[in-house]
């Protein structure tokens, strides 16, 4: 294995941790926005909260993992990306931090009213920054990001691939986020919350099959490069995806939320893993190779070496975190 290779997939990992647990953070928004008023959401919310609020930060870290990986040890391909893709990225960047503003000044609203404005900020900006998020990858995976960075600034982003990949993230963000809290309602004893919880994960689970199946006929009008991949060497992996997805969905059905959480989790990984084979060996679709946009060997060779201290330091800590979280005490705290 190459160095530039190696660093690719460290990066790529980063990016596959992301989409799972800050994917499970933005989902759910979803389910904030559609709980209802005042009264008949006040349990999800407080749910939604309890289950968010100690690591929704925290998640971020891989998202800030992917960028330093990328500007450092491929450059070029940063560059033009950020330039090309500036009005995506800058409407996602804006969804994060609205969405951090609601969650935080929601807990301290002195009025209800004021209380909704933050709720549907964070809701809202839940579902906005993992839209343009997948519309920026949509716009890579296409090949509508040219080596020099001059691409257009809105037919980049705004095209078949891209929407229905801020789409699907959506969905997928949805159907992981309604898996993770009807495991923790389940696990709090709140039972008439995880029924509807679990209703309303089965129906968003079969949306978003039926939105990643029913997307690779234009994915391969539009994007034919990514399709070949897709359905040639990264066709195991969209397998796996669907079968990870119908298991979570049977095993919702028969109220095992936690066990449909590991499947949950297979399911969406495997879509966002299926995604970067297909489109292997190219950074840029159709225009720079990940040997072709590296940077200096002995800059690779240290990005390396700090991928390794950042999983010693940083992954413990998280792993605690995330145990603490999903203890009997807490759920029930």
């Amino acid at each position: 294995m190459t160095v530039e290779l190696a660093v690719a997939m460290a990066l790529f990992l980063g990016l596959v941790v992301y989409a799972v647990f800050g994917g499970a953070d933005f989902g759910a928004g979803f389910y904030d926005l559609t709980a209802g008023g005042a009264a008949r959401g006040a349990e999800l919310r407080t749910a939604i909260d309890h289950s968010i609020g100690p690591v929704w930060e925290a998640n971020h870290v891989w998202l800030i993992y992917v960028l330093v990986m990328w500007w450092t040890g491929f450059p070029t391909a940063f560059a033009a990306a950020m330039s090309t893709l500036i009005l995506p990225l800058l409407l996602a960047l804006l969804g994060i931090v609205l969405r951090g503003a609601g969650f935080a000044f929601r807990k301290y609203a002195p009025t209800l009213s004021q209380a909704r404005v933050y709720g549907a900020l964070f809701a809202g900006s839940s579902l906005i920054a993992p839209f343009f998020l997948g519309a920026a990858a949509g716009a890579i995976a296409s090949g509508r990001v040219p080596a020099d960075g001059q691409g257009d600034r809105w037919s980049s982003w705004l095209n078949p691939t891209s929407l229905l990949a801020g789409v699907i993230t959506v969905a997928c963000c949805a159907f992981l986020a309604g898996t993770f809290l009807t495991a923790d309602t389940t696990r709090a004893g709140h039972e008439a919350l995880a029924a509807q919880l679990r209703r309303r994960t089965l129906v968003v689970g079969a949306v978003t099959g039926v939105l990643v199946l029913g997307s690779l006929v234009p994915i391969a009008r539009d994007a034919p490069t990514l399709a070949d991949g897709l359905t040639g060497r990264a066709a195991p992996l969209i397998i796996t995806s669907i079968l990870g997805g119908m298991v979570a969905l049977v095993l919702l059905l028969r109220r095992r939320p936690a066990a449909a959480r590991v499947s949950a989790v297979i399911a969406v990984a495997s879509v966002v893993v299926g995604w970067g084979v297909a489109q292997y060996p190219w950074l840029l679709v159709d225009e720079v190779t990940i040997t072709e946009a590296a940077g200096a060997p002995a800059t690779l060779r240290a990005l390396l070496l700090v991928a390794v201290l950042a999983g010693v330091i940083v992954l413990p800590p998280l792993v605690y975190l995330f145990r603490l979280t999903q203890s009997v005490q807490w759920a029930r705290d």
